[in-house]
């Protein structure tokens, strides 16, 4: 489970920057995943590619991807939710009709990463899922390094706290909008080709991580990159812990309820803040 919340970490840090530059949260972020996952699939398989080779690729192709809707989609209907979600919605009917054209709705797996098994005494680990730790852990530590250590990073920051503040202080917002919304969608594509050799990969993928995303950008707190790592921590603690000593289905309602509860005496999330209608 714990491996599980390091992609679902990077899938929230990546709807966290598309929302935090553009205010539009970005309900095609799941199918964006999951396509990225078919990508790396076709590439490793059907074309032979090796499987790190085919990662990259579909990383490259979604953060362009990336900055295409950014330009073409979201840019145009900022400040306007209704417009936002809707094309969100376009979005995700279009990619998700077009896997199933191009793919159908068969089930697949991505080759693994790394094949074999560590063993230590009495535990024994797949390598594919070490390596699919460890990725994520480097990805969440330089995404934090990024956001606040480098200019652009700064830059995401201010635009996050007041977007036309930003603009007169001579930032380019268009610009660092679409940095930000590569990123989001190359975050997406890493953690579903990844997801993608653990887990069965099919058309509807996305939607259960889009689900697991958006609890930790809610409970870390709108507006905060901390907040989202630290809420995934918690989220993955509880997640690894109950299911030792209680069924998981009922672990899983647990876990739920545990967030529910954080937000009705936090419903700001950790760090984010409070907004007033």
């Amino acid at each position: 489970m714990l491996i599980a919340s390091s992609m679902y970490i990077l899938v929230a840090l990546g709807l966290a920057f598309i929302f935090n530059m553009l205010g539009i949260l970005n309900l095609a972020h799941g199918v964006i995943y999951m396509v990225a996952g078919y990508i790396t699939y076709m590439l490793a398989v059907k074309l032979g590619i090796s499987s790190w080779v085919a990662l990259v690729m579909s990383t490259a192709i979604m953060a362009l991807f990336g900055v295409f809707i950014e330009k073409f989609c979201f840019r145009p209907f900022v400040g306007n939710f209704n417009a936002a979600v809707t094309i969100c919605i376009a979005i995700t009917v279009v990619l998700q009709t077009t896997a199933n054209i191009l793919i159908g709705t068969s089930i697949v797996a991505i080759p693994a990463f790394m094949s074999g098994v560590f063993k230590a005494g009495p535990l024994s680990i797949f390598y594919d899922r070490i390596v699919t730790f460890v990725v994520g852990g480097i990805l969440v530590g330089v995404i934090m390094w990024f956001v606040h250590s480098t200019k652009a990073g700064q830059q995401m920051q201010a635009i996050a706290q007041n977007r036309e503040a930003a603009y007169l202080q001579g930032i380019n917002v268009h610009w660092v909008s679409g940095l930000a919304c590569a990123l989001g969608c190359g975050l997406a594509a890493v953690s579903g080709s990844l997801m993608g050799a653990l887990m069965n990969l099919g058309p509807f993928s996305g939607d259960y991580m889009m689900v697991k995303a958006l609890i930790l950008v809610i409970l870390g707190g709108l507006g905060s990159f901390g907040g989202v790592v630290i809420a995934g921590l918690v989220f993955g603690s509880l997640g690894a812990f109950l299911p030792v000593v209680m069924e998981p289905l009922i672990a899983e309602a647990v876990t739920v309820g545990v967030v529910v509860v954080l937000l009705l005496f936090r419903p700001q999330g950790f760090f984010g803040y409070e907004v007033e209608v």
